[in-house]
């Protein structure tokens, strides 16, 4: 029997999964944000994760009112799970969710939890909420499964069609309901995982082993910087061994990398382990921003640049290339340090909205066009107008200016004058 579907929460995963469903059958579109509804109703999508014209073509009712939930018997809730100011996990969104789903639960009805999580919060945290509001009782009256969202924002190679899908659920029978739905949709495949505590523990050690790895990068960098070596020609030759794997340092924000890891070692240490290395690689990639900061001040004293009210263009706000996405960006903690020096940061992203920088940080992005001749110029972000167009950023920079260039993205041959340039 086909499965009449829905979807709870359209960002960055959500509304992927949405379209994917909607070019196969009907799909509820739901969330609570009204302005975001009335914008994709209209056929634009503000994360640019999907086209207007395949926006267009999906057979989705957007919606706002939870009734409409009421006419599906399978249920994708695919909302955010951040981490509040103590780094702890924060499952207000998804406890929220959960308490809408419940309200308008069907009998019969499958509910897939997609954000990310700690092994065993669907079954400890999201179950009781839904049986509350629902009055139902799960495993009887209504049936849970998880599968872990994959999506890569910005990415338009690795999509949620194109990627496996890890899929699971409370009984045998479930996990076939479910494996069924997802294969309908993704040409991948699905993969089986045993239970839902397995699966969820997939999904939060994917990003916890990058987070590690960058770390790593991320440490060797800041030995290279002391011996005077440049890391990207150590990655390089260190590359040309078969199995050398290529990571590299860098700012590690965004809501996959920068917070997955918390909530594993939320779990682990509720469970009375202390996981040292995870901690670790998350206390040095945290700590990126300030460092970077500080080599900003080091090079402006070098080249005897003044420090005093000095104005510094930055290019790139967003928490990775080519995308829009803001949340958790750490480009913040470099802005931030270098105010607190006192310096004077005009920001430009050529992703980035401007409502959006100003509602979550109070910045005011700048056009390019507005950006004023400095003596130094940081590059945060390597979005692809950047690395096309140096030659009118660089024209900005003054003939003994300082170039910060994190994502080394600059080369020599592009300085002029007494211009010198720092990589991470």
């Amino acid at each position: 029997m086909k499965r009449k579907l829905a979807v709870v929460g359209l960002g960055y995963v959500g509304l992927p999964v949405a379209v994917a469903f909607g070019n196969k059958q009907e799909v509820i579109g739901f969330d609570i944000n009204e302005e975001r509804i009335s914008e994709l109703k209209v056929g634009h999508d503000r994360t640019h994760e999907v086209d207007n014209a395949t926006l267009e073509q999906s057979n989705i009712i957007f919606t706002s009112n939870k009734e409409d939930l009421r006419k599906v018997d399978f249920i994708i809730v695919a909302v955010p799970t951040p981490i509040n100011e103590h780094n702890q996990p924060d499952l207000t969104p998804l406890l929220k969710a959960s308490e809408t789903v419940g309200s308008v639960l069907s009998e019969g009805t499958i509910v897939v939890f997609e954000s990310t999580v700690y092994p065993g919060a669907t079954m400890e945290d999201c179950v009781p909420v839904l049986e509350k509001n629902s009055g139902m009782k799960n495993g009887e009256d209504f049936f849970v499964g998880y599968s872990p969202e994959r999506i890569n924002p910005g990415d338009k190679v690795h999509t949620f069609e194109t990627i496996t899908k890890v899929v699971s659920g409370q009984t045998p029978e479930v996990l076939e309901i479910v494996a069924e739905v997802y294969s309908s949709v993704v040409k991948a495949g699905v993969h089986k995982a045993s239970s839902i505590a397995v699966a969820e523990a997939a999904k939060v050690i994917e990003n916890t082993q990058r987070d590690v790895n960058i770390a790593l990068m991320n440490e060797l960098a800041l030995i290279f910087d002391k011996a005077g070596i440049k890391t990207k020609d150590v990655l390089e030759a260190a590359g040309t061994k078969w199995n050398f794997l290529k990571f590299h340092p860098g700012l590690v924000g965004g809501h996959c990398i920068g917070v997955d890891p918390y909530y594993l070692t939320h779990k682990a240490q509720e469970l009375g382990h202390h996981p040292e290395v995870i901690l670790s690689g998350r206390r040095i990639n945290d700590s990126m921003g300030k460092y970077i900061a500080s080599k900003v001040i080091k090079e402006m004293l070098k080249k005897n640049l003044s420090i005093s009210n000095a104005s510094i263009n930055l290019l790139g706000l967003t928490f990775k290339e080519n995308c829009p996405d803001l949340r958790n960006t750490k480009v913040l903690d470099i802005i931030r340090e270098l105010e607190d020096y006192g310096l004077k940061i005009n920001i430009n992203d050529v992703e980035a909205d401007k409502k959006e920088a100003k509602k979550f940080y109070n910045i005011e992005l700048f056009d390019s066009s507005e950006l004023p001749e400095t003596d130094v110029l940081i590059i945060a972000v390597a979005h692809s107008d950047y690395i096309n167009n140096k030659t009118k950023y660089l024209s900005k920079l003054s003939d003994n200016g300082l170039i910060i260039d994190i994502k080394g993205i600059i080369n020599d041959s592009d300085l002029s004058g007494s211009q010198t340039k720092w990589s991470l």
